[in-house]
C-alpha cells in the first residue's frame, strides 16, 4: 500500500468517528481554562501563555502547559467551540497517523494500518479528544511520538529533543520519553553508539533541568493547588499502592475491552484498598501478571514490535499509576491516551500475520465496534450538564455527580435544590473538599440560612491552608449568577483568610 493512502485511511477513520465533536460545546475543566480565562482577553495571550501556569491565577494556579495553553490562545482568534474541538480532532488524527508510521518502519505496512485504525476509533480516546483541555494529552503523545521517531528512526539527538521539549511543555506526562527510547534500546531499535547515547543522556538530563527551573520560577509565587485522588485522602502509602495496584483492572478492562466508559471514578465507586487479600487486588495484580507474561512470550519468540507496544504501555502508565507518588486521579480514561499507543503497536505488529481474508475480517470488526463506541460517546462531552448527567448515570455510587449538581442547581437559582445535592455528596465523601464546601457555602447564603453557611466555611478554612482563591473563584461564579451580595461576602472571608494567615 502506498504511505499515502495508508496515512489517509488512518486520519480519515480519526476523523470521521470525532465528527460529532464539532458540536459540542463547553464542558468541565473547558470553563475555568479557556472559556472564562482572563488571559485569552489580554492582547499577546499566546505568548503570555509561557509566563503563566496552566489553570488560571484567579483560581489558584497550577501545572505548566503554556504550549496548550498558546494553542487556545490561536483557537480563541476564531472562538467558537467547534473551532476548538474541530483542532482537537486534527491533534487526534496527527497522533493516528504517527502511530501508523512507528509501526510502518519496524513491521510494514499491513500493522501500521492496523495499528493506526486500531488507534484512531479507540472508545478510550473520548474523554482525551471530545473534551477541549484534553487537547494537552493529544499533544505530549503526537510530540512523545515523534521524539521516539526521531531517537529509534533517525537517531537526531537534536529532532528528538526539541520534540521532548515540545511535549513537556504540553503535558508534563512527555517525560516518559527517555524510558520509551531506552526500552527500544534494549529491544535492538536504533541502538546507537555509546557516545550517542551519552550525548541523548546528557540532553535529557539538560531538558529536565530546564524544565524543573522554568516551571518552578513560573509556578513558585502563585498559590499551587495540590491535588490528590479524594480516595488517597488519609491514606497510608501502603494503602496508596495496594489501591493502584487494584486500578490496573480497570486500566487492563478500558485498554481491552472498553465497553463501558465513566466520566468518574471517585468514591464510593471506587474506595481504598487496605489489604492483599482484597479481591481488587487479587484482580489488578492478575492483570499484571496477565500483561507481564504475554510481554515475556513476546520477547522469547522474538517478537520485538509487539514486545516493544507492551513494554510502552508500562512506561507511558507509569507517571499516572500511582505506584511512584499519588497524583489527582485513581482513574480517568484521558490519561490512557498515551499508553494506548503501546497496545495499537503490540496488536498491529501481532495481527499482521493473519490470512489476508482473516485480517480484512478482523480489523473490519474491530473498526466498525471500536468507531461506533466512540461515536456515540462523544456527545457525552457536548457540555456541563450532559457530563454531568452521564456522571449521575454511570456512576451512582460517586459523590462528584450530586457535587457537580450543586453549580448546576445554582446556576438555575434552585438553592435549596442545591443543597440537598451537597448533602447527597457529603454523605457518600465526607472528606472537607474546598471547592465543594464554597459552592455549598454559597447555596446555603442563597437559601437564607446563613449560619450554616458559616459553618461550612468554618470547617473549610480548618481544612485549608490557603483558600482564597475558592472564595476569589465561587465570588466570581455568584456574582455572573446576579447574587452581588453574596459575591461580596465570599470577597470578604478571602481577605480575612489572607489577613490570619499574615498576622496569625
Amino acid at each position: 500500500m502506498i504511505a499515502k493512502r495508508l496515512y489517509l485511511f488512518v486520519g480519515a477513520a480519526a476523523a470521521i468517528v470525532y465528527i460529532g465533536a464539532l458540536w459540542n460545546r463547553f464542558a468541565l475543566d473547558d470553563n475555568p481554562i479557556v472559556l472564562f480565562n482572563p488571559l485569552f482577553r489580554a492582547p499577546g495571550a499566546m505568548w503570555k501563555a509561557f509566563l503563566t501556569s496552566y489553570w488560571p491565577p484567579e483560581v489558584g494556579g497550577g501545572l505548566y502547559r503554556p504550549l496548550a495553553i498558546a494553542s487556545y490562545a490561536v483557537d480563541w482568534t476564531i472562538g467558537h467551540a467547534g473551532w476548538f474541538h474541530g483542532m482537537n480532532v486534527v491533534w487526534h488524527a496527527g497522533v493516528s497517523v504517527l502511530v501508523a508510521g512507528l509501526v510502518r518502519r519496524w513491521s510494514g505496512d499491513r500493522a501500521a494500518l492496523v495499528a493506526g485504525l486500531l488507534f484512531a476509533v479507540h472508545p478510550v480516546h473520548v474523554e482525551a479528544v471530545a473534551n477541549i483541555v484534553g487537547r494537552a494529552e493529544l499533544m505530549a503523545a503526537l510530540f512523545a511520538l515523534l521524539a521516539v521517531y526521531a531517537a529509534l528512526g533517525r537517531d537526531s539527538v537534536g529532532w528528538s529533543t526539541a520534540a521532548l521539549v515540545a511535549g513537556l511543555l504540553s503535558k508534563e506526562n512527555a517525560a516518559v520519553v527517555p524510558g520509551l527510547v531506552v526500552w527500544g534500546w534494549m529491544l535492538g531499535f536504533g541502538r546507537p553508539s555509546r557516545r550517542r547515547m551519552l550525548a541523548y543522556a546528557a540532553s535529557w538530563v539538560a531538558v529536565a533541568a530546564a524544565y524543573a527551573v522554568t516551571r518552578h520560577t513560573i509556578l513558585h509565587p502563585l498559590a499551587r493547588i495540590e491535588n490528590i485522588a479524594p480516595v488517597f485522602v488519609w491514606a497510608s502509602p501502603w494503602q496508596i499502592r495496594l489501591t493502584a495496584v487494584a486500578a490496573f483492572a480497570d486500566v487492563a478492562r478500558l485498554l481491552v475491552f472498553p465497553l463501558t466508559l465513566r466520566v468518574d471514578y471517585s468514591p464510593a465507586e471506587r474506595t481504598l484498598v487496605t489489604s492483599p487479600l482484597d479481591p481488587r487486588f487479587v484482580l489488578g495484580l492478575l492483570c499484571v501478571a496477565a500483561w507481564g507474561g504475554l510481554l515475556a512470550l513476546a520477547w522469547r519468540r522474538g517478537r520485538r514490535v509487539e514486545a516493544f507496544g507492551l513494554g510502552w504501555i508500562a512506561v507511558a502508565l507509569l507517571p499516572v499509576a500511582n505506584l511512584v507518588f499519588p497524583v489527582g486521579i485513581l482513574v480517568a480514561e484521558r490519561t490512557l491516551y498515551l499508553p494506548s499507543a503501546g497496545l495499537a503497536v503490540a496488536v498491529g505488529a501481532w495481527l499482521k500475520d493473519l490470512a489476508p481474508d482473516r485480517l480484512r475480517v478482523a480489523v473490519a470488526a474491530l473498526v466498525v465496534a471500536g468507531g461506533l463506541r466512540t461515536a456515540l460517546r462523544v456527545p457525552v462531552w457536548r457540555d456541563v450538564n450532559s457530563v454531568v448527567l452521564s456522571e449521575l448515570e454511570d456512576s451512582p455510587r460517586s459523590y462528584d455527580g450530586p457535587a457537580k449538581m450543586v453549580v448546576l442547581y445554582l446556576n438555575s437559582h434552585q438553592p435549596e435544590r442545591a443543597l440537598d445535592a451537597f448533602q447527597r455528596a457529603t454523605a457518600i465523601y465526607d472528606q472537607t473538599l474546598p471547592w465543594l464546601y464554597v459552592t455549598g457555602a454559597e447555596a446555603a447564603y442563597k437559601a437564607g440560612r446563613t449560619a450554616l453557611a458559616d459553618s461550612l466555611l468554618q470547617r473549610l478554612e480548618r481544612a485549608c491552608v490557603r483558600c482564597e482563591h475558592y472564595y476569589q473563584y465561587e465570588a466570581g461564579a455568584a456574582l455572573a449568577r446576579g447574587d452581588t451580595a453574596i459575591a461580596d461576602t465570599l470577597l470578604a472571608r478571602a481577605k480575612r483568610s489572607v489577613a490570619a494567615r499574615h498576622d496569625p
